[in-house]
């Protein structure tokens, strides 16, 4: 005889289906009881963090008893140097997936209307969802977010936040930084910009507009997790208006940052050299997966980011068909989940073993597809 459930579920968590924005390699492994050779489809940093900031979280270690300081005094203030801001103007979280969850709980109730791209980065979707709001989803056009449909959105539902990733994630296109500032000036009264740029370090110069601190209509987000080859610490900040960052005290969790990422994350702040010589090697590694896809008879999509956005040039079902093949000969990678951007696969840059991997894969996915 069934019991009865002794809990009582929010009616929005209720309706929502019981999902996983993302399927990760270590499930992928133990369904198939075999390991990948190569891991290039999270868009994480193959290049790994800085030496010095993997010494310094090793020699912290030992220190592990202590919780980190709650207000991240010296990450946010060696932030604040380097952005030239104030520390009152950033808050760190759990990366930026963290943030944004704070972000959804202050400004979203049942019905409040949110404006995002369909197709866009799935978990901003889930913290919506999560908190009652109204997902409105604008389609991307020519393979970039449509940031005047977007505008023109959130005016038609009065949207209380706008979402915008520069550059984009699933693929890997930009806008120019006067374009991101025009937009900034056209937001609709009452309207918040999220701008995500997680992955604005492999960008072109001029891809990000430079930070007003004191404008209140946008929220930046930036993170450890990408060029700074740290996604396992989980360290992400968010620059913005210092009221409007104050409110996020208000239901932070302050003890939610690891305090040996936080040690960690100081210290790949502090080597920029390292962080040039990653992303000239992301750079080599997009212009090599190009070319295998090139080699193909496929069509990459130029990228601003780690990973390459590669057109099938056929419809999803096909699409998936190339994914699987690949998956199947040991070489994790994705694809977007949305048409028309899901006639496209998706591949992190990698070292060159994992490259001459992925061509080795792909090659003989397309033969054996015909």
């Amino acid at each position: 005889m069934s019991k009865a459930r002794p809990y009582r579920l929010r009616a929005a968590i209720e309706a929502l289906p019981a999902t996983v924005p993302f399927v990760g390699p270590e499930a992928q492994e133990r369904a198939s009881g075999k390991r990948f050779m190569a891991r290039i489809g999270a868009n994480e940093c193959v290049f790994g963090p800085s030496p010095k900031a993997v010494a310094a979280m090793a020699a912290a270690e030992a220190e592990l008893w202590k919780y980190a300081d709650p207000e991240g005094h010296e990450l946010r203030h060696a932030l604040a140097r380097h952005h030239g801001v104030q520390a009152g103007n950033i808050v760190l979280g759990g990366g930026i997936d963290g943030l944004l969850g704070i972000v959804a709980r202050l400004f979203v109730e049942a019905g409040v209307a949110v404006v995002t791209s369909n197709g866009a980065y799935p978990t901003f979707n889930f913290h919506i969802a999560g908190n009652g709001g109204a997902l409105h989803k604008i389609p991307y056009r020519e393979d970039r977010e449509d940031i005047a449909a977007l505008l023109d959105a959130a005016g038609r539902t009065r949207a209380r936040i706008l979402y915008l990733a520069n550059p984009d994630n699933p693929m890997g296109t930009w806008w120019p930084a006067a374009d991101v500032a025009r937009a900034i000036e056209t937001l609709p009264d009452d309207c918040l910009l999220l701008l995500d740029e997680a992955y604005g370090d492999f960008a072109p110069e001029a891809t990000a507009p430079p930070i007003d601190a004191g404008d209140p209509r946008v929220l930046r987000f930036r993170t450890f997790s990408k060029a700074y080859g740290m996604a396992g610490a989980r360290v992400g900040y968010c620059i913005g208006e210092k009221g409007l960052i104050a409110q996020f005290e208000k239901i932070r969790d302050h003890y939610g940052m690891n305090r040996t990422a936080e040690i960690g994350a100081m210290a790949a702040l502090a080597d920029q050299d390292w962080l040039r010589a990653t992303v000239e090697k992301t750079a080599a590694a997009r212009k090599r997966i190009a070319e295998i896809a090139k080699a193909n008879g496929l069509a990459p999509i130029p990228s601003a980011t780690n990973f390459v956005t590669i057109d099938c040039g056929r419809d999803s079902a096909y699409a998936k068909a190339v994914l699987a093949g690949v998956l199947d000969r040991g070489v994790f990678i994705r694809m977007p989940g949305v048409e028309p951007l899901s006639r496209c696969i998706r591949v992190s840059a990698g070292q060159p073993a994992d490259l001459d991997a992925f061509a080795t894969a792909l090659a003989d996915t397309l033969r054996a597809l015909g």
